[in-house]
Formats: structure tokens, C-alpha cells, sequence
């Protein structure tokens, strides 16, 4: 059976583990509130839409100190959740390991977001309660993938050209303009920096599939 403890991510990200035959991360717990918090993005959806939530990240921590099989156990099934576990997987590589560890340990970790209600407030945001935000979430995940499937298949040839205007009017709707790509091309070279490359890849892909070509050298360069 695998064995659990919990790592308690407090408001001013507080490593602690007490358990001596656990792994502990690389520097100790300042070492780890800065990872943290040079690294964590706080995701363009919850941003704008000024949601808060706490999401518990499941990770198992091999003798190796890389993590693997990385999931959000607990989470509001949002852009969130994506974040907290693309910032868990950054951290492989980074976890000391007692002598005869054998692995199989799987620590459970809370990541808080927090939004900066400052600007909300300027901004007139009033935020989503988490059910509004799952809905709308949801609703916008199903209008994206409608356009980067319509321009998927147009790079393939075989998408129905006749419905190339609603797919445009539906990016208006969506708000996918040069501000927007722009704003992920930037997320994406900053990912890049940290060592994520399948995040940038990610981010790069969804410029492509919305039908432009800002990140099509990115793209040729790091993501072949």
C-alpha cells in the first residue's frame, strides 16, 4: 500500500515535513515558498474572473527525487487545477530522499490561489462563485475547442470552409484577438524559461489551432 502524508501549503506557502525517512524538498522550506512563487501563473480565466480556490495536488516522489503520476485530487476541475499541477511537475528532480528510500511515497499538497481583488475591484470583477465558474469554464472549454477544431481540420483540408464565418464570429465572441494570443505568447516563452516546455508547447499550440501564425516559429524551434 502506498504511504501518505500531508504537506501543508499555508497562505505564505509553508513547506513542513517531519517525518526524517520522507523526502523533503531541495533547501528546505524557504527554498520551496520561492519555487513556488517564482513559478506559479495564475491562470487567464480565474484571473479575470477574480476565483479563488485551494487545490490539492496528489504526487508520488521516487528514489530518484522526480515526481511522477501528478494529478489534482481535489479541485474545481478548472484552469486552476492545470496550473497547480504543471507548478508540482516543475519540481521534479528537486526532492532529497532519505538513504534506503525506496519510493512509493505519495504526498498530497494544497496550492492556494488567491486573485488580486484590488484590481477586480478597480476592474468592476465581481468574482464567480465556484459553481458559476465551473459552469462557465465548461461552457468556454466547448466554444475554444470548436474553433481549434474547425482550424485543425483546415490545415488537414478536410474542414467545411462554408463555416469559416461563424468560427470567426465565435473568437470575437470569446474575446481570441491579437491581445489575447499575445498575452499566451508571452505565457509560453515565460514556461519556456522555467524548463516547461510541454506547457509552452501547450500554449504554442493554441495560438496555432486558433488560426494564426504567431507562434508558428516557436513552434518549429522547440516543439518538433
Amino acid at each position: 500500500m502506498l504511504k501518505y502524508f500531508i504537506i501543508l501549503l499555508l497562505t505564505g506557502a509553508t513547506l513542513r515535513v517531519t517525518a526524517q525517512s520522507q523526502p523533503a524538498f531541495k533547501g528546505g522550506s524557504a527554498a520551496f515558498d520561492s519555487f513556488i512563487a517564482s513559478h506559479l501563473m495564475y491562470p487567464e480565466f480565474s484571473r479575470q474572473n477574480c476565483i479563488a480556490a485551494v487545490i490539492r495536488v496528489g504526487f508520488s516522489v521516487g528514489e530518484n527525487g522526480k515526481v511522477s503520476d501528478v494529478r489534482a485530487e481535489q479541485g474545481p476541475g478548472i484552469d486552476l487545477d492545470e496550473e497547480a499541477v504543471r507548478v508540482i511537475k516543475l519540481t521534479s528532480g528537486k526532492w532529497d530522499v532519505p538513504a534506503g528510500y525506496k519510493g512509493g511515497t505519495r504526498i498530497i499538497l494544497p496550492i492556494r490561489f488567491t486573485p488580486d481583488y484590488a484590481r477586480c475591484n478597480a476592474n468592476n470583477n465581481r468574482p464567480l462563485n465556484m459553481d458559476a465558474a465551473i459552469v462557465a469554464y465548461r461552457n468556454r472549454q466547448e466554444l475554444e475547442n470548436a474553433v481549434t477544431n474547425y482550424y485543425i481540420n483546415k490545415y488537414k483540408g478536410t474542414a467545411d470552409l462554408n463555416k469559416e464565418s461563424q468560427i470567426i464570429a465565435l473568437k470575437e465572441q470569446l474575446g481570441i484577438n491579437d491581445e489575447l494570443l499575445n498575452d499566451v505568447l508571452e505565457q509560453a516563452k515565460e514556461k519556456l524559461k522555467q524548463g516547461d516546455t510541454e506547457g509552452a508547447c501547450k500554449d504554442w499550440n493554441f495560438i496555432h489551432n486558433t488560426g494564426s501564425n504567431l507562434a508558428d516559429n516557436y513552434l518549429a524551434k522547440h516543439c518538433k
